[in-house]
């Protein structure tokens, strides 16, 4: 059976209200949500708007201003360039394929470690430095099929933007040039001057 969508409410004095727990949750509690990948939605208690994806972002600005940053100033400033780019939507799918097969990775190598540690291991970062060095021809091979996906994936992302521009183009009156075939090879039957 399919687990229930929790629903929190976002009041506009700011606060969050889990209507599973009737209780009131800061970031911190929505973020350990995600965290055991329990499914939830935000909604405004006023106008029913969804705010998921805002509450996402500032736990991701949190984050990111707490400690070790994930994100470098240069790569946060190539994500704000696609806004309003004819790419915007194909770089959030590229992105979001490229995370789902590197949680993929992880996941491969989190079923090997535990082969390796045992079911719940406690392992230092020696030990798991030492893990990854042992499996170093097993992570070329998962790394190795990431970049292959990434590359089919921009290779997608190519040929849908070569198809979006023919259906748009395709429509205007183009005329051929002086000694050119409509398909845009040279005519035979022209002279040269």
């Amino acid at each position: 059976m399919a687990e229930e969508l929790r629903l929190i409410k976002k009041y506009p004095n700011r606060r969050l209200y889990d209507t599973a727990t009737s209780s009131y949750i800061t970031l911190a509690d929505v973020k350990t949500l995600v965290l055991e990948q329990v499914q939830f939605k935000v909604l405004d208690a006023k106008t029913g708007d969804d705010l998921t994806r805002a509450i996402l972002l500032q736990i991701i600005l949190e984050e990111e201003t707490a400690g070790a940053p994930m994100f470098s100033s240069d790569m946060l400033s190539q994500i704000i360039r696609f806004y309003g780019n004819a790419m915007q939507g194909m770089m959030g799918s590229y992105l979001e394929k490229n995370i789902q097969t590197f949680m993929e990775i992880q996941r491969k190598l989190q079923q090997q470690s535990t082969g390796k540690f045992g079911e719940s291991p406690v392992v230092g970062s020696d030990a798991w430095n030492q893990f990854v060095k042992m499996q170093g021809p097993a992570i070329q091979g998962l790394m190795g099929s990431y970049l292959e996906q990434s590359a089919n994936t921009f290779v997608e992302m190519q040929q849908q933007l070569q198809k979006q521009a023919r259906n748009m183009f395709g429509t205007f009156p183009f005329t051929p040039f002086a000694g050119a075939t409509t398909d845009g090879t040279p005519d035979p039957t022209s002279k040269k001057s």
